[in-house]
């Protein structure tokens, strides 16, 4: 039998606006940048400068709807409604007349040879035939940012054999590792691994008794180092406190990632453009948001010239009742997107401004101490608005502050309450026992348990495993890993 039934759901979806929206507030200030620059190229009806554009008039219709069947109305296509008679937009949220003192500097970039290109112009000094030079520039083309080879030799030579079509072994990988990379500047690239990387540049120096004991040290009782084991070593290699000293100073003035050193290193240097930046103006906070290079935006002077040669057009044929249709669609993506545009920097503005007096007392004073716990929800009820909204400003904008370029989100925190029950930031917390083991005795660092006892003597009851974990999060060793000699 056939059964009819009626069913009812409640769905929430959005509307393609407020995705575009979204995903416009999530962007930070260069990543805007560039989406303006993009949507401009894909619109033909959206364009910059400062024109002042006539409209046309209310009557203006077509013949095609949405579906190119039934008549737009005058006001679908009111072109009114994209267009502002004011030189700056609203959304730019900022005045225009920058004077030549301003603040604000562009930072010049030398452009430089990447660390990489530098090691393997390093190449050209060596006397090698066609397979040594293939397989010395594949190894220099495998060291990572930090300078090491990570992988293992035998998947160097198959990787040889796969994409450079060179079959060799692996005493001969090594040995070009070892008589070409490994001379390289800076001295340790190459390496394999940590040990490999401090004996490498030992053996570079002027040897004498100090570098000759280090080396030994470093090949034999690498282990009880790297673990401060000291009694051990002085037994092991039967040394005085004072040779110790000096051994633990000269490996201690090595590099442990040589490639990180090289001015030209093969990241990208990238300047942090801060989204917003905040101002102490005769002790009051002063906020602005970073829309400098934000291109202004109207309609275009030709879709209004066409509009208008339409409206005063006495035969419509079919071709301008197909431009009016495709202009229609150009006009709603384009008030749609500036209408993006205003509410992302509202949106911006009044989060930021909201997080600002929320953590006043850290803006004015730049103490981290005085950071107050806060999460995203509590600016979200502040603003009414959405966690989600929140989080996507918090976590990819930056700002400027007198105490430098900070990220948002890092001003959020969970609380804990102290001996008088008040509700404490974690970061707090964190910058105390930072500044406790800073100032610790370093030939008897504080172990954990000790540090919990000192936090709770100041006033932050907080046991073992946390102090432990606010330790590892300031990446901070354990005791026996501070101590010095």
């Amino acid at each position: 039998m056939l059964k009819q039934s009626l069913q009812y759901k409640l769905l929430q979806k959005l509307s393609p606006q407020q995705i575009q929206l979204m995903k416009l507030i999530q962007l930070p200030t260069q990543a805007f940048e560039e989406r303006l620059k993009q949507e401009i190229e894909e619109n033909p009806a959206l364009d910059t400068g400062k024109e002042e554009l006539s409209s046309i008039d209310d009557d203006l219709s077509n013949e095609f709807d949405d579906t190119g069947t039934e008549k737009i109305e005058a006001e679908d296509i009111n072109i009114d409604e994209y267009l502002s008679d004011d030189e700056v937009p609203s959304y730019k949220m900022q005045t225009n007349n920058y004077s030549a003192d301003d603040e604000e500097k562009t930072i010049p970039y030398a452009a430089g040879t990447s660390f990489h290109q530098s090691l393997k112009n390093q190449l050209n000094t060596y006397s090698l035939n066609d397979e040594e030079r293939a397989i010395a520039e594949f190894l220099v083309g495998s060291i990572d940012d930090s300078g090491y080879i990570r992988r293992e030799i035998i998947d160097l030579v198959d990787d040889l054999a796969f994409t450079a079509n060179v079959y060799t072994t692996e005493q001969k990988v090594v040995s070009l590792l070892t008589r070409v990379v490994h001379t390289l500047d800076p001295i340790g690239v190459g390496a394999r691994d940590l040990k490999e990387c401090l004996i490498i540049q030992l053996k570079a120096k002027e040897n004498n008794k100090t570098r000759s004991l280090a080396i030994d040290i470093l090949e034999t009782a690498f282990d009880h180092f790297v673990k401060k084991h000291y009694i051990k070593l002085q037994e092991k290699f039967n040394i005085s406190i004072d040779e110790l000293k000096e051994v633990n100073a000269e490996i201690s003035r090595l590099n442990p990632k040589p490639g990180s050193s090289y001015a030209g290193n093969n990241k990208i240097a990238e300047q942090i453009v801060p989204d917003f930046s905040i101002k102490i103006i005769d002790g009051e906070l002063d906020l602005t948001l970073n829309s400098r290079n934000a291109p202004e935006l109207h309609i275009s002077r030709e879709y209004n010239n066409i509009l208008k040669g339409y409206q005063e057009s006495n035969t419509k044929s079919k071709s301008q009742k197909d431009a009016v249709f495709f202009i229609k669609q150009k006009l709603d993506a384009a008030k749609w997107f500036i209408d993006a545009i205003k509410q992302r920097q509202q949106t911006l503005l009044v989060t930021m401004n909201t997080i600002m007096h929320y953590q006043i007392d850290y803006f004015l004073t730049g103490d981290e101490r005085n950071l107050k716990p806060m999460i995203l929800k509590d600016i979200a009820d502040k603003i009414k608005m959405d966690v989600s909204t929140v989080s996507r400003v918090a976590n990819s904008k930056y700002v400027s502050t007198p105490y430098g370029t900070k990220l948002i989100k890092e001003f959020f925190s969970e609380s804990m309450k102290n001996d008088q029950g008040e509700d404490v930031s974690t970061k707090e917390i964190k910058k105390i026992l930072e500044t406790v083991i800073a100032e610790e005795d370093k030939k008897k660092p504080l172990t954990d348990d000790k540090l919990s006892k000192i936090l709770k003597e100041k006033g932050y009851p907080i046991a073992r495993r946390t102090v432990a974990k606010y330790r590892e999060q300031l990446d901070l060793p354990v005791a026996r890993l501070r101590k010095e000699i």
